[in-house]
């Protein structure tokens, strides 16, 4: 799969880190798809939940170590 746009929001907590999602997701296109990397534990329930709110495609969360996880998240609706 393609990643059209990485964000890296290691550091930021709740609620930056949801406002920081939602501002990647606004920077691509319908259709792109931007993988975003936290290590907050909360942001890795409520940012897929908040995009799929939002009207996006959800394509993965991924716990990738024991501090970090990664969403992939795809554009389907202008915000």
């Amino acid at each position: 799969m393609k990643i059209d746009k990485k964000l890296d929001i290691r550091g930021a907590v709740c609620p930056y880190t949801l406002v920081k999602s939602k501002l990647g997701v606004e920077s691509i296109e319908v259709g792109q798809v931007i993988e975003i990397l936290l290590d907050y534990p909360e942001a890795s329930d409520s940012i897929p939940k908040a995009m799929l709110n939002y009207g996006h495609s959800v394509l993965k969360v991924e716990k990738i170590n024991p501090r970090e996880w990664i969403v992939q998240v795809r554009k389907e609706v202008e915000d």
